[in-house]
């Protein structure tokens, strides 16, 4: 029996490294030519089914694992049956279900998902990106991190589509499916006012983030559609988790001039804010509309009203893009907007004290 080390190469029980089986030793044990197996492997219908049965023993019998980026590099099309999705953060509730729906469509057209999280870190998005260029991925789906996308124009030329997704790129002429940050934004803020809500603070993560940018746009529109003014220190942005947003929500309701409704411009900044104001007993006096949604959100007392992107939408059309870059579509990038939605549910409801 043969012991598998982490990051090395197969061992015996004895530590001596076993050597793996090769394709010329299943040609050699099933009798056929080396082409015959590639074919094989490669799944050519004019295989002959008794050569396709002998060549299939045997690789059982070497328990013979092909390299599939090698035997990618042999198909007429060339490719590899792989796409990467780098994201966000894979643990974050709008990167899981995007991933989910770039892999349901990814498995309709026999992919593979490889999915990573930048970490809003640009480096980070340059290695992952040049690790999936050096893996022959077919095509790339991006939340980018980086503040310009220029360096992938060499990627785009030699044949591997990049279609972004919740930010669009900068320095770069390409395909990207974006929601409707600044329309969302701007209803959630006019929901809150249209309820009494003179003091109505923002709240958001990175300033340097796109998306931000346009919701704190809506914001600003929506309180100037409503005759009110901004009051400085309303704004607070940079916020990257959930405590961050926790202690910018006490710093504001013990402010000389506390908000009593709150925009919270991503789903962890939402969380954050809720958490500050459950601590405070304040969760049924101070009013809440958040920028995404989240898992649990409708079981909260109260139940917390949001601005929620279509994400499953928003992974359908990327992948679905991908995958028509990477069948020849040569058209011009373009950029298209998921609508959002407001889901009443009740915090954002609440009244301002006295009304």
């Amino acid at each position: 029996m043969s012991v598998q080390h982490r990051g090395s190469e197969p061992r015996s029980a004895s530590g001596e490294p076993v050597r793996r089986a090769t394709m010329k030793d299943v040609a050699a044990l099933s009798g056929v030519s080396i082409k015959t197996v590639s074919r094989v492997i490669n799944g050519v219908s004019t295989v002959s089914d008794e050569l396709r049965d002998r060549v299939t023993r045997a690789i059982v019998q070497l328990d013979f694992q092909p390299n599939l980026a090698a035997s990618s590099l042999r198909r007429t099309d060339g490719a590899t049956r792989q796409i990467a999705l780098l994201l966000e953060d894979v643990a974050n509730p709008f990167s899981a279900t995007l991933s989910r729906a770039v892999e349901d469509v990814a498995r309709d057209h026999d992919s593979l998902v490889f999915a990573g999280s930048l970490d809003e870190d640009p480096q980070r998005e340059l290695e992952l990106v040049r690790a999936a260029t050096l893996h022959r991925v077919d095509g790339i789906i991006i939340v980018p991190a980086a503040p310009d996308h220029g360096y992938l124009h060499r990627e785009i030329r030699t044949g591997t589509p990049v279609v972004f997704v919740d930010r669009p790129p900068r320095g770069l002429a390409a395909d990207a499916v974006l929601a409707t940050n600044t329309e969302g934004a701007r209803e959630a803020v006019l929901h809150l006012a249209d309820h009494g809500h003179t003091e109505i603070a923002f709240l958001g993560d990175a300033s340097t983030i796109s998306t931000v940018g346009e919701r704190v746009a809506g914001y600003r529109a929506a309180l100037a559609e409503r005759g009110l003014s901004e009051r400085p220190g309303h704004v607070v942005q940079d916020l990257p988790d959930t405590a961050s947003a926790a202690r910018a929500v006490a710093a504001l309701l013990d402010s000389d001039h506390p908000p009593t409704a709150l925009f919270t411009a991503q789903n962890l900044v939402t969380i954050g804010a809720i958490q500050t104001l459950q601590e405070r007993g304040l969760h049924e006096r101070v009013a809440v509309v958040g920028f995404d949604d989240f898992p649990m959100a409708d079981l909260l007392v109260p139940r917390v009203t949001v601005v929620a992107q279509d994400v499953v939408r928003i992974g359908t059309l990327a992948v679905r893009r991908l995958f028509e870059r990477i069948a020849g579509d040569d058209a011009p990038p373009r950029e298209e907007r998921v609508p959002t939605a407001l889901v009443v549910r009740g915090s954002g409801e609440i009244p301002p004290p006295g009304r």
